[in-house]
């Protein structure tokens, strides 16, 4: 659990870096939301005993759910001006983001098995 922390706490990092400093579009547009996944994936397994699967599942169902209410402008409709959950939520749908949702929980597939050869 300490491991998905230090893991949680630098990715966090690097996404509020991302958003703050503007980095290119292809950084900023798809990188930052491939690394969306894992970032909530290392949160989920920080905070839970999810094993592996049902956290990578439950992080893709956020990130759709999430996407899917930006399709509705969820934010415009409450009436919501925060910049910060703007940020936090985006306030823009598009079906790219999905495609970097799917390479993210691509990523950390790869990542654990890794991490569990390096174990055995």
């Amino acid at each position: 659990m300490k491991r998905y922390l230090v893991i949680f706490t630098l990715l966090f990092v690097t996404e509020v870096a991302i958003a703050l400093f503007h980095f290119h579009r292809f950084v900023r547009g798809f990188l930052g939301d491939v690394l969306v996944i894992p970032l909530l994936y290392t949160f989920i397994r920080a905070f839970s005993k999810f094993s592996m699967i049902r956290a990578l599942l439950a992080t893709l169902f956020i990130a759709i759910v999430v996407e899917l209410l930006q399709a509705f402008s969820i934010l415009e409709v409450l009436g919501i001006q925060s910049e910060f959950l703007q940020i936090i939520l985006g306030s823009t749908f598009d079906p790219l983001d999905l495609l970097a949702y799917f390479v993210g929980a691509f990523v950390i597939l790869i990542a654990e098995k890794l991490s569990k050869n390096e174990k055995n």
